[in-house]
């Protein structure tokens, strides 16, 4: 985390520029004439300026740091962009290094996909709710599973006892999958699935359940997070230890890239790093990081990153502080472009463009005031749409207390749907470049980024720092800065440390899961035990243990894992399977 009193230590930006950027030809000299920056009268003018603001007052408790710790002047100029050069750091939209956004012309083109991710209780109540939304303007679905599933386990599992639909819904088999998915085309619509740990399995069952209705695979769109770097780092949710897990997302990224080849294999997930306390600048670090993990275990099995780079997504998290959201977007895509073609060697553009998804950030949500939350949301998603996210997934304001409601859940549509059509920030493709802060700000947000990558690199890689504890480390910091800031009202929350109402009464409708949901999903795991085939099923998970006994890239797990699902295997039963091979992971304690 960058101290609020001194920058942290990294190269100078001449010395990174050399590192990471490719050579073009200079930029055009600023002009000197009076009056333009570089001339004489501009200088005077900006002098006798600085010498006013020297003379002037700031107001009490001014603290003038982004949430990343990063300093703030009270004013930039062209002066803080010197040396930078707009061919070669800010181009053009839909052209390398995609400062300006991926796609030529954005929203005037294509407008953002808007999902609002959801589910909780059983299949058949998650399934009314995404039917809700559809009919609503959504046009994605986005699938939210409760912990259980998150981490392996069957909701009979002694585990998963008082958690089945809690937080998400319950899927424990293709029959779930069935259910949760009826009525809805998988050809049709784009998907996505929050899913890491199991993220092959609950692929798998979305796959078999395709293959059911008759949808080739190959006309299949969606995105399944499959990000197990971050679950270490942050989320703590895994069924197996890192380096096993790796093993699989290879094999599924190996897998799609042959026969689902428009579906995202992965996406890379700031977003829980972000939620689990981290800064920005630690966001979009580790992120882009734990991003080139994945590409070098895929390279290092012998895939071609041509063909699976351009299924690779992200997802980041949209925060409090508008600026540096902003400005982290767009450092992130440069910085995914010029890694992509300068150190990996990729040929494609497509291989070199950071697509992803932007959700506005649930820990800085109170159950104080909570339709304050509508406000916080509504510039968080603002800061997303002017980062040029793909598609957007907005908090509702009842998410702090519990899963939302059909009310709550309606708001935060609507919320990007007034964005897209009322308020004019689609009209035009990146509006805020050329502000001398904004830019400024994307090239500091990729120097310390730089910074970061250099000591995960003296580490001996992610999978080494998470193992000994270093990610774990950083954010425990930064989450502690943060509540120290809070607490002496250098950060203010508005209705948690001022503007308080201590006699506020909750006036907001509340969701409330009950306990039926575990008892019908018992009832379901055991009706899909009886009817299936049996001896099928036992064979497809015998398979499967010696598929993950095999070396890697022998047999691909993925393979065999479809072929469970298809005979109805459960979550829990795929993951006892290949638990025989790969055990059971232990995190360490940090202090």
């Amino acid at each position: 985390m960058a101290s609020r009193t001194r920058s942290t230590s990294r190269r100078s930006r001449s010395e990174r520029t050399k590192a990471h950027r490719a050579p073009s030809a200079p930029a055009p000299a600023a002009p000197a004439a009076n009056g333009r920056p570089g001339g004489s009268a501009w200088s005077r003018a900006k002098a006798s300026y600085e010498e006013r603001l020297s003379q002037g007052k700031e107001r009490a408790g001014l603290y003038p740091y982004t949430l990343s710790g990063i300093p703030i002047r009270p004013l930039y100029t062209p002066q803080d962009l010197a040396g930078m050069d707009l061919g070669r750091d800010l181009g053009f939209p839909g052209e390398y290094p995609y400062t300006r956004g991926i796609h030529t012309s954005m929203y005037r083109g294509r407008m953002f996909t808007m999902r609002q991710f959801a589910g909780f209780g059983t299949p058949q109540q998650s399934n009314q709710r995404y039917h809700y939304l559809l009919e609503h303007g959504q046009t994605g679905v986005s699938v939210a599973f409760d912990n259980p599933t998150i981490m392996g386990y069957d909701s009979d599992h002694p585990k998963a006892h008082g958690e089945v639909g809690k937080c998400g819904v319950a899927v424990d088999s293709l029959r779930d999958m069935e259910i949760l998915l009826d009525g809805i085309d998988p050809g049709a619509i784009s998907t996505s699935m929050t899913i890491n740990g199991p993220a092959a399995t609950l692929f798998a069952f979305y796959l078999a359940n395709a293959e059911k209705r008759g949808t080739p695979l190959s006309s299949l769109r969606g995105t399944i997070q499959n990000d197990i770097l971050k679950e270490y780092i942050a989320q703590k949710c895994w069924c197996f230890p890192p380096r096993p897990s790796m093993r699989i997302i290879v094999d599924l990224i190996e897998f799609a890239t042959r026969k689902v080849p428009q579906w995202n294999t992965i996406s890379i997930s700031g977003y829980h790093i972000r939620e689990a306390g981290s800064t920005a600048v630690q966001e979009l670090a580790f992120t882009l990081a734990d991003g080139f993990t994945y590409v070098e275990s895929c390279l290092e099995r012998g895939l071609d990153i041509d063909e699976f780079a351009p299924r690779l997504s992200f997802f980041w998290n949209s925060h409090l502080d508008f600026f540096e959201e902003i400005a982290k977007l767009r450092a992130a895509r440069r910085i995914w472009a010029r890694h992509m073609r300068e150190r990996f060697g990729a040929k494609r553009p497509t291989s070199w463009l950071m697509r992803f998804h932007t959700q506005t950030a649930g820990c800085s949500l109170w159950d104080k005031q909570p339709e304050n939350n509508i406000v916080r949301t509504a510039y968080q998603a603002l800061a997303g749409v002017l980062g040029g996210t793909q598609s957007l997934h907005t908090n509702s304001m009842d998410e702090t207390i519990a899963l939302p409601s059909d009310k709550a859940v309606k708001i935060a549509l609507r919320t990007q749907q007034i964005i897209a059509h009322e308020i004019g920030v689609t009209e035009t493709v990146d509006p805020l470049a050329g502000s001398y802060y904004v830019e400024w700000l994307t090239n500091r947000m990729e120097e310390e980024a730089e910074a970061y990558f250099q000591r995960i690199d003296a580490l001996g890689g992610v999978i080494t720092g998470i193992e000994q504890g270093f990610f774990q480390r950083e954010i425990a910091r930064a989450a502690y800065q943060y509540q120290q800031e809070m607490e002496r009202k250098q950060r203010v929350i508005v209705g948690v440390n001022e503007y308080m109402e201590p006699d506020e009464k909750l006036e907001i409708p509340i969701l409330y899961i009950g306990e039926e949901a575990e008892a019908d999903q018992k009832k379901s795991i055991a009706e899909v035990k009886r009817t299936r085939h049996g001896r099928a099923t036992g064979g497809a998970l015998k398979a499967l243990t010696a598929a993950a006994a095999s070396a890697p890239g022998e047999k691909n797990v993925m393979e065999h894992i479809l072929e469970a699902a298809r005979a109805y295997a459960t979550e829990g039963e795929i993951r006892g399977a290949m638990r025989e091979v790969f055990g059971d992971h232990v995190e360490g304690t940090e202090f």
